[in-house]
């Protein structure tokens, strides 16, 4: 599990790699990720935007811009929480997603919220022993 507080706002993130929809042979590997958000702080605020950077093991990027998160803007009251699940393919047997929400206050102020860097494991990813 990988988590980080920015501003009050906790993103927790548990990735898990799911074999039944991957594909080895075809160079095709799938991960879930649940993200639970946490408002430990004192003001009301709603997710805006989303930002993903993925990087596969040969280190190509995407990057993935959008509204909301799963269709949604979830509006987060102090001790609230929102939890989703989502997943991404790669064409290797890992890789690494980091990224941010952009969330505003009631106020209007908008601010940035760190998605913690996570690594997408397999089993077919090949180990080195030095």
């Amino acid at each position: 599990m990988y988590s980080q507080v920015t501003r009050s706002i906790r993103i927790t993130v548990q990735p898990s790699f799911l074999e039944d929809q991957s594909a080895p042979a075809e160079s095709h590997y799938v991960w879930a990720y649940h993200v639970r958000i946490d408002n430990e702080g004192s003001e009301t605020v709603q997710l805006r935007t989303r930002y993903w950077r993925i990087t596969d093991g040969r280190g190509r990027v995407q990057e993935v811009r959008g509204p909301g998160v799963v269709g949604e803007q979830p509006v987060l009251e102090p001790g609230g929480s929102f939890e989703y699940t989502s997943g991404t393919p790669l064409a290797t047997p890992s890789g690494i997603m980091t990224g941010s929400y952009r969330m505003e206050t009631r106020r209007g102020e908008m601010f940035d919220v760190t998605i913690p860097a996570f690594s997408l494991d397999s089993p077919h990813q090949p180990m080195n022993l030095n």
